[in-house]
């Protein structure tokens, strides 16, 4: 092939996305499941952004991601700016990283003092080793804090595909004993739970495992996590990172097709057959979706917007 030839073939890749546009139909069953999503930041990120209320619906639940070494008054801060454009703000509290009760006492007060916080994701973390005296989300629940100050809602880490922290084997056993602590717990508490899931790329897998949950029992609503659009490199490397197994396989059958290679992963296939599953089951335990925008907060706010008609429409455009 001639340089110019590599070149037309390079850019008709490039292009590839483009002969589509302009012809998008939304589909009524996404629309519907994506209503009331909910989407992940950190204060880094959400430094970035000018205006959350020009790219996400009024009312979104903002996850706002904890990391290790993240200092708490930044998180407060993004969590008191965030509630002041009108968002349900839902930090994280990771165990292995707070000290003692002391200290998640002070969380909980600075986050309600200054954001007006009353809703919390509870997780072990990410760490190998705990900072203090709590190693996983039961601990932290089990400390009454969170009830004594009034949150309302807590939601705690589900993992479709496994957790090898949790269960080195590669098994399950005590990801599920924890899941049934968990049901218990909300069973005899005021708490509206909710399992907040790592993010996967096959449906199929994520359908099975909600069907199993339900039934053994476990009725807590599943906020199923979603990769959003996002370079498949990056994907791939935060795949590996978080643990996601099965669904793997299907950034790494992407990779092989050239069509594709250059262009950016988006999650509309593994959306589309949730939603539909979820349309044709209306019991389907899965509520709610929740993004994890790894290719960056503005490209999957604008990828909601484009398929999820009126369940995405930004809060500036809805004033009035």
């Amino acid at each position: 092939m001639t340089p110019k030839g590599v070149w037309e073939a390079v850019m008709a890749l490039l292009n590839f996305k483009k002969r589509d546009e302009g012809v998008r139909t939304l589909d009524p069953k996404i629309e519907a499941f994506l209503q009331d999503y909910s989407i992940e930041v950190m204060p880094r990120t959400a430094e970035k952004v000018e205006d959350f209320r020009e790219i996400l619906p009024e009312g979104t639940r903002v996850y706002i991601a904890h990391i290790e070494g993240t200092p708490i008054t930044d998180m407060v801060a993004t969590a008191k700016r965030l509630a002041a454009d009108g968002f349900n703000v839902m930090p994280h509290f990771p165990a292995r990283i707070i000290k003692d009760a002391a200290t998640l006492g002070d969380w909980i007060a600075r986050y309600q003092g200054e954001a007006n916080v009353r809703q919390a994701l509870l997780l072990a973390g990410g760490v190998a080793q705990p900072h203090g005296d709590f190693h996983s989300s039961m601990q932290l629940m089990e400390t009454g804090l969170f009830d004594k100050a009034g949150f309302d809602r807590l939601h705690v880490a589900g993992h479709p595909e496994g957790n090898r922290d949790i269960d080195p084997d590669g098994g399950d056993a005590a990801v599920m004993d924890a899941l049934r602590w968990k049901q218990a717990f909300a069973e005899r508490t005021d708490a509206q739970m909710a399992l907040a899931t790592q993010f996967a790329f096959d449906a199929d897998p994520i359908i099975a495992w909600a069907d199993r949950l339900a039934a053994e029992g476990i009725s807590l609503p599943i906020h199923i996590g979603i990769a959003g659009p996002a370079k498949l490199q990056t994907l791939i490397k935060f795949a590996i990172a978080c643990g996601v197994g099965p669904s793997l396989k299907v950034l790494q059958k992407r990779a092989m097709d050239v069509s594709k290679l250059l262009l950016p992963y988006e999650p509309t296939e593994v959306v589309a057959k949730l939603a539909a599953h979820k349309a044709a089951n209306p019991d389907f335990n899965i509520e709610r979706v929740h993004f994890f925008p790894l290719g960056g907060i503005k490209t999957n706010a604008q990828w909601a917007i484009e398929n999820g008609g009126r369940a995405a429409v930004p809060a500036a455009q809805t004033q009035g």
